[in-house]
């Protein structure tokens, strides 16, 4: 009697694969985010802007890591104007010096924290208030639409740096905070329109309606729905816009009407070169030059990201 344990059945036979065939593995299905983040790790954009970052979040937390050399103590018997000594990196006449003796490089050091916190601290309140201002208006709709609309109107019509310019003259010591204050003031409008528009074409998605008809609660819907699939244009936005607040704020300072001494800021050390460039070059052209990196960094990162997350770009 044939062993029928052994026999291959005819559906056995069917499936049966060669012996040098592997079978293939199927991928786990990735997310919006997940697409993205595999895409950015890929785009030398986002790796070059993010390095940059990286460098300087570490100058504005430990300037001491990289010049010992005060930002504010100043010899003018013997650095007035002193010219650049390019072959001594890092040490504290490396970049020359101001009018006042002071160290270039020293204060482009400690003059990265201010613009680092005022850029960080303004795009975070703006992004809060008017997503939560934008998220409302584009979920309720009716009469509170309406009256936020409305409200974002009216500060949108303000020009910005000329409403920074008002705020900032009712204050007599203008430390970071108030400039801070000042541009998220006035800040906050572009967010809310942004997020307002992500809400309302998000809101009306299948899962939302599925979330509604199982009984989940507004508060529900809005944070674990429609917020984490609405959060994706505002980043883009916030991440580009920080950019702009810091070239805001080293204008204002420039103009004198942002952050003033002793406060250390590259606006502050522009503003005193301006009156130095014909004899000393050098004390406009490097913060001048810091600036212009730390902004590109922040608008290169913003379009890798915006690349990433729209699908149309892909």
């Amino acid at each position: 009697m044939p062993d029928v344990t052994k026999t291959p059945t005819a559906v056995e036979d069917a499936v049966a694969l060669p012996a040098d065939v592997t079978p293939v593995k199927q991928e786990k299905a990735r997310s919006l985010w997940g697409d993205a983040w595999v895409d950015l790790r890929r785009n030398p954009y986002f790796i070059v802007a993010s390095v940059l970052i990286f460098f300087l979040l570490l100058i504005a937390a430990f300037p001491g890591l990289f010049t010992s050399a005060s930002p504010t103590k100043g010899d003018l018997v013997k650095h007035f104007l002193g010219k650049p000594e390019l072959g001594s990196i890092g040490s504290e006449g490396w970049l020359g010096y101001d009018g006042q003796g002071r160290s270039v490089y020293a204060r482009l050091i400690y003059g990265t924290r201010a613009s680092i916190i005022v850029g960080v601290c303004v795009t975070a309140i703006v992004t809060l208030v008017g997503g939560v201002m934008g998220m409302l208006a584009g979920y309720f709709g009716g009469w509170i639409d309406a009256v936020l609309s409305r409200v974002t109107d009216i500060f949108f019509g303000i020009p910005f740096l000329l409403g920074a310019m008002v705020v900032l003259q009712s204050f007599v010591d203008r430390t970071v905070w108030v400039v801070v204050f000042a541009l998220a003031f006035l800040g906050w409008t572009q967010m809310a329109r942004v997020m307002r528009g992500a809400v309302i074409t998000v809101k009306h998605a299948d899962y939302v309606h599925a979330a509604k008809a199982l009984g989940a609660g507004t508060t529900r819907i809005l944070f674990r729905h429609i917020l984490p699939n609405a959060m994706a244009p505002v980043i883009v936005v916030a991440t580009i816009a920080l950019g702009g607040y810091i070239s805001a704020e080293a204008t204002l300072s420039y103009l004198g009407l942002g952050l003033a001494a002793p406060t250390v800021s590259w606006g502050v050390d522009i503003s005193t070169g301006v009156d130095q460039i014909r004899v000393a070059q050098h004390i406009l052209l490097w913060p001048s030059i810091m600036l212009s990196i730390t902004v590109l960094a922040f608008i290169m990162l913003g379009e890798a990201v915006r690349n990433a997350l729209d699908p149309k770009l892909r």
